[in-house]
Formats: structure tokens, C-alpha cells, sequence
């Protein structure tokens, strides 16, 4: 029995009550063999929310606020598909870990200002001890540059974790920007010696074959040292 991490954009959410199902139902299957917690990110709702909660004036705290009271909502929307999950939503990581012990299956948005879903995602993989952290975007997996702006960017199936932190570097790290994962979160789970798996939650057989810890054959990314 593996300990396992799912980090869902916030994108998934955006794609109806049928997915989110089919979504829930991989993830029911998968924790009858393992222990699994799940964090829900905002996506571009978030995004929408943060971009005007900027025009109206708001500081970063104040609109990172705005994202997390997002990524809850969608939290909800998961628990209402995964029955079998822990009746409550965790509100930090802390309260994340306690629900686990009693059933190993939980869901959480995000925490505190100043921590991504991806960051709160890696901080929960260490405190579980888990092994894997399996990042459901909706991109195929790790590239170079972002594809939908540079679509010759060339996909990386492995990598090393100084190398993703080389990649995020060079991102914007404001409230509310879209990067394929979290610098924060990438340093936590380095030092954790934790694997990233970074997927096209679009994807099902993808994300199931994931879950199930078959081989990537090129069809996500990896990331470890």
C-alpha cells in the first residue's frame, strides 16, 4: 500500500459534473489499494477572481485569499462525488494529516496566503510521508517553456529536481500565475525525496494508469533525484 498525494487544477472543475464523477471514481478505485489525500486548485476562476480583486485594488494577501475561498468551493464539488472521502474539508495541513488517520482518504483546497495548492500539495506529501505527488493539470506533463505559448517547447518525460527548479525560477510568482507547478512546492518535495508525476488530467486512462503506478511510456513526466 502506497501513501499518494493528488494535486487537481482547478481547470477539472470546469468541465461539468460528468467529469468530476469520472474524476472520483478513478480516485475511489485507486483508494481501496492505497492511501490517498487530494488538494483542489482554483483554476481560472481563481484566476478571474484574483485579476479583479487586483483591479479593484486588493493587496497579494487579500486576493491569495480570494483563491483559497475558490479552491474550498471546488473541494466541495470533489467531496460531493467521493462520498467515501472524510466527511470534512481540511482547512491546513495539520487538520489535513489528523482526518487521514482516521480514514485514508481526504480533500483540501488551499490554506494560507503566500502558499499555492501545488506548495499546500508538497507540504501534505511530506507530512504523510508519501511517496508519490501526482500533479493533474491540463497539460501533458513537463515542458521546457509553456506549450500553449510556445508550441515548439519540448516536452521533458524526466528530470531531476534542480532542473524543474531552474524552469520555475524563471517564472512569475504574483498571485494567481498559471505555472506547471510551484517552486516552493518542488523545493519541499526535493528535500522530501518524494517523486512528482506531472499529467493531462484530460487524459482518464492516463491519470488511472498513473494511480495505478504502471509505467509513464512517455505519457507524463517524472520528476526525481
Amino acid at each position: 500500500m502506497h501513501t499518494i498525494v493528488i494535486s487537481i487544477g482547478g481547470s477539472v472543475f470546469l468541465k461539468g459534473a460528468e467529469y468530476i464523477m469520472k474524476i472520483a471514481r478513478i480516485i475511489d478505485g485507486a483508494a481501496k489499494e492505497n492511501r490517498i489525500a487530494v488538494t483542489v486548485g482554483g483554476g481560472r476562476v481563481a484566476r478571474e477572481y484574483i485579476q479583479i480583486g487586483r483591479e479593484l485594488g486588493g493587496d497579494n494577501t487579500t486576493l491569495d485569499e480570494l483563491g483559497i475561498y475558490v479552491t474550498r468551493i471546488n473541494a466541495r464539488l470533489l467531496m460531493l462525488a467521493l462520498p467515501s472521502a472524510y466527511p470534512r474539508i481540511a482547512s491546513s495541513v495539520e487538520e489535513a494529516y489528523e482526518f487521514f488517520s482516521l480514514r485514508g482518504l481526504v480533500v483540501m483546497g488551499g490554506t494560507t496566503p503566500g502558499h499555492t495548492t501545488d506548495a499546500v500539495s508538497a507540504m501534505l506529501a511530506e507530512k504523510l510521508r508519501a511517496q508519490i505527488l501526482i500533479n493533474v493539470t491540463n497539460v501533458d506533463g513537463l515542458y521546457e517553456a509553456d506549450p500553449k505559448t510556445h508550441p515548439n517547447a519540448k516536452k521533458i518525460n524526466h528530470c531531476t529536481y534542480d532542473d524543474l527548479i531552474n524552469i520555475l525560477t524563471k517564472s512569475d510568482l504574483q498571485a494567481g500565475t498559471n505555472n506547471i507547478f510551484d517552486l516552493l512546492g518542488a523545493k519541499i518535495l526535493k528535500r522530501a525525496g518524494i517523486k512528482l508525476i506531472i499529467l493531462n488530467g484530460e487524459k482518464l486512462d492516463v491519470f488511472q494508469d498513473a494511480l495505478q503506478l504502471k509505467p509513464s511510456d512517455g505519457r507524463w513526466s517524472e520528476v526525481y533525484d
